[in-house]
Order: C-alpha cells, then sequence, then structure tokens
C-alpha cells in the first residue's frame, strides 16, 4: 500500500513538473511572439522614416534644380539689359559727336574767311599736335587693354594653379588608398613647356587637323606628358585661347558679328559653358569699361 502511494506521488510530482515545463513554454512563445511585433514595429518606424527621408532630399532636389535656373535666367537678363545699355550709350555717344561735328564745321565756315591765312600758317603745326595726341591716346589704350588682359591671365593662371593642387592631391591620396609603391614622376617643367607651346599652336585657329594629333602624340610620349597631364595643360590652353578672342572682340567697347561667331565657333569647339562664357565676358567688358572711365 504505501508502494503504492509513493509510486502515485511520483507520478503527481512528474505531472506538476511537466504542467510547469508547459507554462514556460508558453511564456516564452509569448515573449518571442511580442519580441517580434516589437521588431516589426520598429522596421515599419524605420522604413516610414528612411520614405520621409528621401522624400525631403528629393524636395530639396527640385528646389537646388529651379534656383539653378532662376539664377541662369537672371544672368542672361542682366547681360543682354547690359549689353542693351552698351548699345544705348555708343548710339548717344555717336549722335552727340554728329552734333559737335556739325557745330564744328558751321563755325569753322563763319571764320574761313577771317582766319584762312592764320590757318594755312598753323596747319601743319595742329596736324602734328592732333598725330601726337592721337598716338599718346591709342597707346594709353593699348597699355589699359594689356594690363587688363594680364589681369586676367593672372586670374586664369591663379585658376589653373589651384586646380593643377587640387588634382595633384587627388592623384596622392588615389596612390597612397591603392597602396602603390612604384611610378614615374611625371614630364619635367621645361618638357610640360614645351608641350604647352606646341598645343596652343595646335588650337590656334580652334581647329586641329588629324596630322597634328599624331605629331601631338608623338611629342607626348617622348617629352613624358602623362594623358591626364595633356587634357588639363589642353583645357587650359583652349580658355586661354578663348579668353583672348573675348578680349580682342571687346576691344573697341562693342564685339562685331565677326567676332560673335568666331566666339560661338570656339565655345562650342572647346565645350565652354554658358556660365564660364558669360563670367569671362563679364570681367574683360568691366575691365575695359574701367579703364576708359
Amino acid at each position: 500500500m504505501s508502494t503504492d502511494l509513493e509510486e502515485q506521488r511520483k507520478k503527481v510530482e512528474e505531472l506538476k513538473k511537466k504542467i510547469l515545463e508547459q507554462k514556460r513554454k508558453t511564456v516564452d512563445a509569448d515573449l518571442d511572439a511580442e519580441k517580434r511585433a516589437a521588431e516589426a514595429r520598429r522596421a515599419e518606424e524605420e522604413a516610414k522614416r528612411r520614405e520621409e527621408e528621401e522624400a525631403k532630399k528629393k524636395v530639396e532636389e527640385e528646389e537646388k534644380v529651379r534656383a539653378e535656373e532662376e539664377r541662369k535666367k537672371a544672368e542672361e537678363e542682366a547681360r543682354q539689359k547690359a549689353e542693351e545699355e552698351a548699345i544705348r550709350k555708343a548710339e548717344e555717344e555717336a549722335k552727340r559727336k554728329a552734333e559737335e561735328a556739325a557745330k564744328l564745321k558751321e563755325e569753322e565756315e563763319r571764320k574761313k574767311a577771317m582766319e584762312e591765312a592764320r590757318r594755312k600758317a598753323d596747319e601743319v603745326t595742329q596736324k602734328r599736335a592732333e598725330e601726337a595726341v592721337r598716338r599718346k591716346r591709342e597707346e594709353e589704350a593699348q597699355r589699359k587693354i594689356e594690363e587688363a588682359r594680364r589681369k586676367i591671365e593672372e586670374q586664369k593662371r591663379k585658376e589653373a594653379e589651384a586646380r593643377k593642387k587640387e588634382e595633384e592631391e587627388r592623384k596622392k591620396a588615389e596612390a597612397r588608398k591603392a597602396g602603390s609603391a612604384g611610378g614615374g614622376g611625371g614630364a619635367t617643367p621645361a618638357s610640360i613647356q614645351a608641350y604647352c607651346s606646341a598645343l596652343k599652336q595646335a588650337w590656334a585657329d580652334g581647329n586641329m587637323s588629324k596630322d597634328e594629333e599624331v605629331l601631338l602624340a608623338t611629342l607626348r610620349k617622348s617629352l613624358g606628358v602623362s594623358p591626364e597631364e595633356h587634357a588639363g595643360l589642353e583645357q587650359e590652353i583652349q580658355l586661354e585661347i578663348y579668353l583672348e578672342a573675348v578680349v580682342n572682340g571687346w576691344e573697341d567697347g562693342s564685339i562685331s558679328p565677326e567676332d560673335s561667331e568666331k566666339l560661338d565657333h570656339l565655345r562650342e569647339k572647346f565645350r565652354i559653358s554658358a556660365d564660364e562664357h558669360l563670367r569671362l565676358e563679364r570681367q574683360v567688358r568691366q575691365e575695359i569699361l574701367k579703364q576708359r572711365a
């Protein structure tokens, strides 16, 4: 009898253990379900946050594009307004000079009878003086134009040096990242100068023939000029040629149809952006107008 009771107690204890184990598994399952639900909520919140950030970024990019378009439009309007103002002033100056010439002619005719003898005597001296003044003015105007060209070229040189330094730093960073242990030192300054001279001569007329391309490739190889150096030098030379064309075109204060056509050709050939063209043209005109003021 005692044995039966002991056996029953054991069965009861085992049953209790099974019930407790079942309850523990149920609690663990509930905890896992809550955990998965929480993770699902976090994932949903993260996806929503990313979607909001992408929408915000898209709006900002669209605003930047609109702002850039408005800026370009404003610059174009300012350029057109400046050109119209220059034309108006030129017309007013021409009209004023015509009126002054008419008045001068009338005055000279009125005094002609009384001053004929003296005019003949002073004619040679007056012409010499006028010629000297004219030459002086032309020399002064040429000096100012050359000074403007030097300033612009100096600024262009500084910008080129900055770009070159930036490119050198980038190349060094890439070399360090790749772990490169060797490599040449590039062309010498003398080689670069000689190659620049040949490159400028080839691009002087705004076009480069196949023969010139072959000759430059051969020269580049013999001087040790790398493709990267060639690309940078070619861009600088093209910009320099274009700048000279802009300066020459605006020397007289206005640009002729022939000069405009030449600039259009160079701009297309050298792939000079509208912003870069406007910046150079505005700078040249400001320097020339400032020197003539």
